[in-house]
């Protein structure tokens, strides 16, 4: 693309508004915060910021037209989100392009089980383990700039079974100091759009803040925002191409 990258970071925005929540000592400003921070270091990349309880969830029909790549964070108030607001989502990417990258626990979120159609449930543990994540396509456009595997100290753990399709491209494996592996970088092709699913990224944890995983980012906002190639046409062609 020859612009810059229309990104809009989407976060719930509650837990780290309860002062009584971890998450607040973590991301005082929201996780959102820190993720579109991060992602507007790049000379590339244009950064808005998106909230549940704005109008429309913030996700208007002008802020996705004005949207290359959705960002998409949330926990706690999955259901909150509108039937209408997934709709208009989930239409913007499969016939007009726009990436959408699934963070952590929007794996159960309405959009990314919409797209995906199954539960996307899993196994979890919160028990501040290590993880190791393995690069195991190091070709792959989201793993531009990574070593093989990298560390995060301390993290929520997630186990297979993890009841998705069966991903287009699985980027990275993630194993924990428990025993499980998890498949947590996973591409999907949902008609003219591209879906990354991204484990790492627990609300009482520093992972954000990680430039592996912000490398992770803005690697997978660049991979999922569209070509810039012209919209297919349907319908009836009146002139073939060839003389009958």
């Amino acid at each position: 693309m020859n612009r810059r990258i229309r990104i809009t970071v989407w976060n719930e925005f509650r837990h780290e508004r309860d002062v009584k929540h971890p998450s607040r000592a973590v991301y005082p400003d929201g996780v959102h915060a820190v993720i579109a921070k991060g992602l507007a270091a790049e000379p590339d990349f244009e950064v808005r910021t998106a909230t549940l309880d704005e109008p429309e969830h913030g996700l208007s029909k002008e802020t996705l037209e004005a949207t290359d790549v959705l960002t998409w964070w949330g926990h706690g108030a999955h259901d909150e989100v509108k039937d209408e607001i997934v709709e208009r989502v989930q239409q913007r990417i499969v016939l007009g392009g726009m990436g959408l990258i699934v963070l952590h626990s929007g794996h159960v979120s309405k959009i990314f089980r919409k797209l995906m159609g199954t539960t996307c449930k899993l196994r979890w543990r919160e028990m501040g383990e290590k993880e190791r994540i393995w690069v195991v396509e190091p070709n792959h456009p989201i793993s531009a700039g990574l070593p093989p595997h990298f560390e995060i100290p301390h993290t929520e753990t997630y186990g297979e079974r993890f009841d998705i399709p069966a991903p287009d491209a699985l980027v990275f494996l993630s194993w924990f100091q428990g025993g499980d592996v998890f498949r947590s970088g996973c591409c999907f092709n949902r008609g003219i759009g591209r879906i990354f699913y991204f484990r790492p990224g627990h609300e009482t944890f520093p992972i954000y803040f990680q430039p592996e995983v912000q490398r992770v980012l803005a690697n997978a906002c660049r991979w999922a925002a569209p070509s810039g190639c012209p919209p297919t046409q349907f319908g009836h062609v009146p002139t073939p191409l060839e003389k009958c």
